[in-house]
């Protein structure tokens, strides 16, 4: 149990930190639109934007590293169904950040002071990494891998980090841009508050970096894979 909840007490400090800043900012500079969407106010759609990363996160946590030090999941289901069980959460909740950042982002509609142009370019000059990482971790990295298999099969402990497409550039390549894919809606439909809930996604996820993942690699693999993973 000491394993499991290893280094969390920061995560919930931090996250608990992340959350009563933004709760100040945009009570402070009055951030909060009064738009409506589907019968739900933007204050609603913005706070359900951010509940559900923390969701997203905590799942994360709970099912590595039950699975990591106990084999709770696999020693049950094997390894093919309980990967596969935990994926299709994995992909509900990342799918449903996407969405309701849209959502908000719908809801909170031209509130940022940016010329439609500039936001456009902004939008196009994100997504060209965004798709670079997806495409690589397509044809090189795996999806499987993206997940956390090596927390289900330990097997992946003897494999080499990943070191082509944008992965020859940096080994945090899925913490740096994967999450700007959140900022597009943002951008494209000049809603600040999403914009908002798009930075404090990307906060969070190196919350996790350091607070789950970082750990979790250091006893997966080798110090010797690993050092190059403690930076950026």
């Amino acid at each position: 149990m000491k394993a499991i909840f290893h280094h969390q007490i920061w995560h919930l400090l931090a996250i608990l930190l992340l959350v009563g800043g933004l709760q100040i900012m945009v009570t402070h500079f009055g951030l909060i639109s009064d738009g409506v969407l589907w019968g739900l106010e933007t204050r609603v759609w913005f706070w359900l934007a951010i509940l559900i990363p923390i969701m997203h996160q905590i799942y994360v946590w709970l099912v590595w590293r039950l699975e990591l030090y106990q084999q709770t999941f696999t020693s049950r289901y094997g390894l093919s169904k309980a990967f596969k069980g935990y994926a299709i959460g994995f992909s509900l909740l990342f799918i449903g950040r996407l969405v309701l950042v849209i959502v908000l982002a719908l809801s909170d509609a031209n509130t940022l002071p940016l010329p439609p142009l500039v936001a456009t370019l902004l939008a196009v000059i994100i997504a060209i990494p965004v798709i670079y990482l997806f495409y690589s971790v397509k044809k090189y990295f795996t999806l499987e891998r993206a997940f956390g298999m090596d927390h289900f099969d330990r097997n992946y402990s003897r494999k080499k980090f990943e070191r082509r497409g944008i992965f020859q550039y940096t080994d945090n390549a899925m913490y740096i841009f994967g999450l700007m894919a959140l900022y597009l809606p943002g951008l494209l439909f000049l809603s600040q508050l999403a914009l908002i809930a798009a930075l404090f996604n990307h906060l969070y996820i190196w919350i996790h970096y350091y607070c789950t993942e970082l750990p979790d690699m250091q006893e997966i693999y080798s110090q010797t894979e690993f050092t190059s993973l403690t930076k950026p």
